[in-house]
């Protein structure tokens, strides 16, 4: 007899004269195998529209990036009612580092730097005794090679703290939205203000379209950190912490606040008095202070967001995960894979999941900005050149080192 290929049981083996009871068992299991095999392609379908419908979420990122996949089988799991992993929406916080994880931290060095380097050297209106002079020199004078003094983030916190003192938040706010809109040195194409990782603002709305509370837990100003978010991700005021320097009333004078009432004629304005420098421990303080729960959820880039991350994962009674960012990207931006590369293998081993520039991201600014390897960094900062604003044309560039 010829092989059947094609024939169905049930028919098969009637023409074998099998009794009919064995040929409706057939029947019944046939149809239930049809059944389940429906079923099964239904939910095979539907969870490959699903990971198209979550996939729509992430233009820039790669698809076949690790990470990526990660804080997606992450976040499916403790959205899940049905999953033991499940996390309550008033319990789904997340923190991100602001420089180098949601910002742009290589042009040639942090924005809050180029700031105060400006207002110390460069800022008519503003009068820097020496010990103001040295710091603003050593802000410029060591970004290209990246010579800092290992105490270089705490002088520039307290020459900050100094330096503006006695702007109004308002006009603070305007002093950084006058830098936000200039040209982004070392690329072609964007503005400071848009020197934000695209891939990670998309990470910021996938977190809240999921129910995700997110915050900026910043070492940068916490009033650099508004203005700077502004427009770029919906994260209220209230939900950015950064380094704090105390507030006063403009005729507060040396009145303690006990003693002094805030009245009509009154401003709130910067004083030069540091509180806190946001970095390492100091943001799991902040945190618990501003915050007052655990994340379950932390981002960041370097040293100074290990803490934030060991306090997020590390005793949590929520499933919880920390990534880190390296900047080994030497073609859209200035990271350096070899120099990252031990970092990335202490991240992991940390428990931390690595998020890589070069190979997780598609594009990081958008493709229309482009790596130009040059500065005019040097020359805007000379203290024998006219201030920035006057300069705005200048073509004069310095080349900078490779990265």
């Amino acid at each position: 007899m010829r092989k059947m290929r094609w024939m169905p049981m049930v028919l098969a083996l009637c023409l074998l004269g099998a009794p009919a009871a064995m040929a409706e068992e057939g029947t019944e299991a046939v149809a239930e195998a049809g059944t389940e095999a429906v079923a099964e392609a239904e939910t095979e379908a539907l969870a490959g529209e699903e990971a198209e419908d979550v996939m729509a979420s992430f233009t820039y990122w790669n698809e076949d990036a690790a990470s990526l996949q990660t804080l997606i089988d992450y976040v499916e799991a403790v959205t899940d009612e049905n999953s033991e992993s499940y996390i309550p929406v008033e319990d789904r916080v997340a923190v991100f580092d602001m420089d180098g994880t949601l910002i742009a931290e290589l042009y040639p060095t942090y924005l809050e730097y180029y700031m105060l380097a400006w207002r110390i050297l460069k800022d008519p209106s503003f009068e820097p005794d020496e010990e103001l002079l040295e710091v603003g020199r050593t802000l410029r004078d060591c970004a290209l090679d990246k010579s800092f003094p290992e105490d270089m983030p705490m002088q520039h916190a307290l020459a900050a703290a100094k330096a503006y003192s006695g702007m109004t938040l308002n006009e603070f706010s305007d002093f950084v939205t006058e830098f936000l809109l200039r040209d982004a040195d070392g690329f072609t194409g964007m503005t400071y203000g848009e020197a934000y990782y695209l891939p990670m603002i998309e990470v910021i709305d996938y977190l809240q379209d999921n129910d995700f509370t997110c915050y900026v837990v910043s070492g940068s100003d916490r009033f650099i950190c508004r203005t700077f978010m502004e427009g770029v991700a919906d994260i209220p005021y209230s939900n950015i912490i950064g380094m704090d320097v105390a507030v006063e009333a403009t005729n507060q004078g040396d009145t303690d606040g006990l003693d002094y009432v805030f009245s009509a004629g009154d401003e709130v304005i910067r004083s030069d008095r540091l509180i806190i420098k946001n970095l390492k421990m100091n943001k799991v303080l902040q945190i618990v202070t501003d915050i007052g729960q655990q994340p379950v959820l932390s981002f960041g880039n370097s040293s100074g967001d290990v803490s934030m991350h060991n306090y997020t994962i590390m005793n949590n009674v929520y499933p919880s995960a920390a990534f880190m960012l390296i900047a080994d990207d030497s073609e859209r931006d200035y990271g350096d894979a070899e120099k990252v590369a031990p970092l990335k293998e202490k991240w992991e081993e940390s428990g931390y999941t690595v998020i890589s520039m070069a190979n997780d991201w598609k594009t990081i600014y958008g493709e229309d900005v482009v790596k130009t390897g040059e500065f005019r960094w040097m020359e805007e900062l000379s203290e024998e050149s006219a201030p920035a604003e006057e300069e705005a044309g200048t073509e004069t560039l310095t080349e900078a080192p490779a990265a």
